[in-house]
């Protein structure tokens, strides 16, 4: 399959295709591991870092944060009526949103001291890291980072 020019569908999609790979490897090495082992909770961390991983280079490719240094920013409005300009100059905030909830929800309603239980904990900080830098790169700047634009 080619793509653009002479780009193939791998170098297109590699980071998503090795993120994705890389998750699945570690869901099954958790889910075949002792939780009270120090592979098992070695394991379940990875399931949850590397759950954040694939979603920002899955939602960093399609969604927009107006303002924030970490992601894409918007194209110009063209025809959008001022809902779906908010919607879309937001919607990679608004993704974290709705999915973080998600998983608050679930986290609630899970045994917290359970082997998943642990790791759904883990990917609810996961998302608030994730969120919390989007939100903070819209005011915050780094010395020394090519966000910043100076040395």
């Amino acid at each position: 399959m080619k793509r653009k020019g002479n780009q193939s569908f791998w170098k297109v999609h590699s980071l998503s295709i090795v993120s994705i790979a890389a998750l699945i490897t570690w869901i099954v090495l958790y889910r075949v591991s002792s939780p009270d082992s120090h592979w098992g909770s070695f394991f379940g961390n990875a399931v949850a870092d590397w759950t954040g991983l694939v979603v920002v280079v899955l939602a960093t490719k399609s969604m927009y944060e107006k303002g924030s240094a970490e992601s894409k920013q918007p194209p110009p409005a063209g025809w959008f009526r001022p809902v779906h300009q908010f919607v879309r100059n937001h919607s990679l905030t608004i993704f974290l949103v709705l999915t973080g909830i998600g998983w608050v929800i679930l986290y609630a309603h899970s045994d917290v001291q359970g082997k998943w239980g642990q790791v759904v904990g883990n990917i609810v900080s996961e998302w608030t890291q994730i969120l919390g830098l989007v939100l903070m790169t819209k005011k915050l700047v780094e010395r020394g980072s090519k966000e910043n634009g100076r040395g």
